[in-house]
């Protein structure tokens, strides 16, 4: 039975919230593996996925087959996920602070005594998977297909868990520099040179809408399969082959909105489309057929994510490529800066 390692932070309102925390216990002669989703409040997927492997963690356990323990922390964030404006949750900037839940866990790990909430909670959720060996944390995009994050000291062994879990594409980064949790779990690792035998990446499932039982079920798997695999759990599992377009994050083009306005995409997630050629535009105001933008693809390569909604603000990320050579907007650090 798993052992419930829950932990409490206080909320804006200083009342206790919980983040609920589980650890299967293994025999020890397996690697130890953290889970997570939800690290973002409003990225669903991953917590209906973990739901439902922590079912299979369970009947490993119960016969004696896990070899590692594994923590799971399958909604991560109590503070973002009650932050509901007008029907739709807000879970990506702490509404007091403006704090992105996901930057600045580097500084608040280092803290002896956290100043905010936030900085409390990132503490304690560091803690909690500093003892792992694997850590894998579960994001979402807006509209996406599914790709990994993945550090380079950690490649190419990340090409099977892109491979387990059907993801298309896999972007491979050196330098963060924004305290993201992934970045400040695998800091001593990096500062130690000890990531052999380690595994951290970010697993970006899909979009914001592509939450159901049949992606949750083969995501699942996958995450099992790997485990499996990897020594975690003793069972033996096969892999089929899948198609990984691995990238440099430098080749990768983001497309910001130059104006606001109605969005209209001509190309399809997935799709490849050619330097040069048209894949949205952007109507400011309906009516005024002068004020319509047309966006172009910087270099050829495969839209991976796009904006959710169809009313967009000036600076917004319109949608993401692949590309075979350096963007020549890249000035280093991360995709998503904010």
């Amino acid at each position: 039975m798993a052992q419930d390692v829950s932990f409490s932070v206080l909320n804006n309102n200083g009342d206790a919230v919980q983040v609920g925390a589980w650890r299967f216990e293994g025999d020890n002669t397996g690697p130890k593996v953290h889970l997570q989703a939800g690290v973002h409040a409003d990225e669903i997927a991953g917590m209906l996925v973990l739901h439902v492997l922590m079912q299979r963690l369970a009947v490993a356990e119960a016969e004696g087959r896990l070899k590692g323990s594994v923590t799971v922390v399958p909604q991560a964030n109590p503070l973002g996920i009650g932050q509901f404006r007008q029907g739709r949750i807000l879970g990506r900037f702490h509404d007091a602070t403006g704090h992105n839940f996901n930057r600045g866990f580097d500084q608040s790990a280092a803290m002896e005594q956290p100043a905010t909430n936030v900085q409390q909670w990132q503490k304690k959720l560091v803690e909690l998977a500093a003892s792992a060996e694997v850590m894998l944390d579960l994001h979402t995009d807006d509209e996406a297909l599914p790709y990994l994050y993945v550090h380079r000291s950690f490649w190419p062994r990340g090409h099977e868990l892109a491979t387990a879990m059907k993801m298309d594409v896999a972007i491979i980064w050196d330098n963060g520099g924004d305290g993201s949790f992934e970045e400040t779990v695998i800091a001593p690792w990096l500062r130690e040179g000890t990531t052999h035998g380690r595994m951290a990446a970010t697993l970006e499932l899909r979009g914001q809408g592509d939450v159901n039982d049949r992606y949750a079920t083969q995501d699942a798997d996958g995450l099992y399969a790997w485990l499996c695999g990897y020594g975690t759990i003793d069972e033996v599992t096969a892999l089929a082959e899948w198609p990984v377009e691995i990238r440099d994050m430098a080749q990768m083009e983001t497309i910001l909105a130059p104006q606001s306005g109605v969005l209209i995409f001509e190309k399809e997630l997935g799709d490849v489309v050619e330097q040069g050629q048209r894949f949205a535009r952007i109507l400011r105001r309906p009516g005024d057929p002068s004020s319509q933008v047309v966006l172009l693809a910087e270099q050829t390569g495969r839209m991976v994510t796009r904006y959710r909604d169809r009313l967009i603000p000036q600076g917004a990320v319109v949608a993401k490529f692949t590309g075979s050579r350096v963007s020549r907007n890249w000035s280093g650090g991360l995709l998503d800066p904010n």
